[in-house]
């Protein structure tokens, strides 16, 4: 009887995973549910970052009052200038090591190494700056707008 009940479930997950897919209607606005298969994530480049890390807007719209989520994967030998956010950014670390600290100045000794499943939170505004040694992917989540200041007005790829 266990066994027909797994092989009873392994078949309707089967069957409703296309089922899931079809209801991942990105980015997610907050109406209804959603549920994501990743490997529908629809990855492009990042204006406001250097060139080389993609992002992947899960929820929200970035310059709206509302919350978000979103994956950025950043390649190897990546390294993340020092900026600041408008809000809070919470980051989880889904593969690869982010090297992170927080400073007005980039250090790769000052940082941290984040792995898989590890989490940094920094409030409004606070300095910050990182690095990749392998390609690495991040979720960030939080309330919108969000946006992205350099230190260094020069490390801005929009200017």
């Amino acid at each position: 009887m266990k066994k027909l009940s797994i092989i009873v479930i392994s078949a309707m997950l089967m069957l409703a995973s296309p089922a899931i897919a079809q209801m991942a209607d990105l980015p997610y606005a907050g109406e209804g549910f959603m549920m994501l298969d990743s490997s529908e994530l629809v990855w492009k480049d990042v204006p406001s970052m250097a060139p080389g890390a993609q992002i992947a807007v899960i929820e929200g719209d970035l310059s709206e009052a509302t919350p978000f989520t979103f994956r950025l994967k950043l390649p190897a030998d990546y390294t993340l200038a020092p900026h600041t956010h408008p809000a809070h950014e919470r980051v989880t670390v889904l593969s690869g090591t982010l090297h992170f600290a927080h400073g007005e100045k980039f250090d790769r000794t000052k940082t941290q190494a984040l792995e898989k499943g590890d989490v940094a939170i920094m409030a409004p505004g606070l300095p910050m700056f990182g690095h990749t040694e392998e390609e690495t992917i991040i979720q960030l989540h939080g309330m919108g707008p969000w946006g992205i200041e350099y230190v260094n007005p020069a490390d801005d790829p929009r200017s």
